[in-house]
């Protein structure tokens, strides 16, 4: 009975500290499989005449992607970035951006935009979301 107890102790000795590489493995494959979200500021805010339905829009937009190295990419490309943005708000009506689906829409527009525009330029397109942080008309 002693020499069970012995071997029995022996071997939760020798198989916690195993659990706990396990564990410590898992962790760091979790880590790794977790994508890093970056962000790419367009910077300064965005203001553009309307074509209709108000005088102007002043907006802040943030493009989001998983890829860290394709920021490099948005930052090489910000003006034509900017640039597309600028054009796609001034053909818009302000009535209808004012409205909640009407914000929706334009954020899906400038997202497809900027994906094709990005495809274009550097070959490929790793945005996954476009935000506007602040969004004004007048």
């Amino acid at each position: 009975m002693l020499s069970f107890r012995i071997l029995l102790a022996l071997m939760m000795f020798v198989a916690l500290p195993l659990l706990a590489e396990d564990e410590d493995q898992k962790e760091q494959e979790t880590e790794e499989a977790a994508p890093v979200i970056s962000y790419y500021q367009v910077k300064p805010s965005l203001v553009a005449n309307l074509a209709s339905g108000g005088k102007y829009i002043r907006c802040d937009v943030q493009l989001m992607t998983n890829d860290e190295l394709f920021l490099d990419e948005l930052n090489l490309h910000g003006p034509a970035i900017r640039h597309s943005l600028l054009l796609l708000l001034s053909e818009q009506d302000g009535k209808s951006i004012k409205s909640p689906s009407g914000k929706e829409a334009l954020r899906k527009k400038a997202l497809s935009t900027l994906g094709k525009l990005m495809q274009e330029l550097s070959g490929k397109n790793e945005l996954k979301a476009l935000f506007f942080t602040t969004f004004l008309v007048q």
